[in-house]
């Protein structure tokens, strides 16, 4: 019954005017921070979130919408508080953002950031439409399980990608490094997905009401 409840909300579709409009934005953001940054970017789960997600919208698959939205909508909420309270207050409450204030880093890479506002919204949006699949939290734990490894054998260190070298964007030398990569594996299914899973479940069956 509560897979019952969670997987079949009425599916009214994704609208093809947010196809399109996403579409557009991934066209033009993708090749862009490949020419800034570099390929690499692309390993940040918030950077691949972009891929996964055009992929479910224009599919209407439940399952890659509601992965995208476990990875974003709690990184996306707590990256608009570090940004926003640093630009009214010059202080980052969480940490991880500097890089918007940094002049060393070309403003048009510092504006196309800004999709960390978007995404939630997209995702959110899209989930309303064809509904949440419960079994999104195991998937989403399995991509980043693969993906957090990966950042750490093929990125280079200095970048700090998905954080695997230290939290909050700075470098750690607490604890062994393959250590603390088994605590983040940890940190980020626990502590950054199943509060949102948890949450979406229950406005599903509210929904349902």
């Amino acid at each position: 019954m509560r897979r019952l409840i969670a997987n079949s909300l009425p599916s009214r579709g994704v609208p093809l005017w947010l196809k399109l409009v996403f579409s557009l934005w991934v066209v033009a953001w993708a090749p862009t921070y490949w020419v800034l940054l570099g390929p690499q970017n692309y390993f940040w789960l918030c950077n691949l979130a972009n891929f996964l997600l055009l992929a479910g919208l224009w599919r209407e698959s439940r399952r890659l919408v509601s992965m995208q939205w476990l990875a974003v909508a709690l990184v996306g909420t707590f990256w608009a508080i570090d940004v926003g309270t640093a630009w009214l207050t010059g202080w980052h409450p969480i940490g991880g953002t500097e890089y918007m204030f940094d002049p060393e880093h070309p403003p048009l890479t510092r504006a196309m950031s800004l999709y960390h506002l978007i995404l939630p919204l997209v995702a959110g949006f899209a989930i309303w439409r064809i509904g949440y699949d419960r079994r999104a939290l195991v998937w989403q734990s399995m991509l980043t399980w693969l993906v957090i490894p990966a950042s750490y054998l093929f990125t280079e260190a200095e970048r700090n990608i998905n954080w695997v070298e230290g939290p909050f964007g700075q470098a750690q030398s607490v604890m062994d490094p393959w250590l603390y990569l088994a605590g983040l594996m940890l940190f980020w299914p626990l502590l950054v997905y199943l509060p949102v899973h948890w949450l979406t479940l229950l406005l599903s069956r509210r929904r349902r009401g």
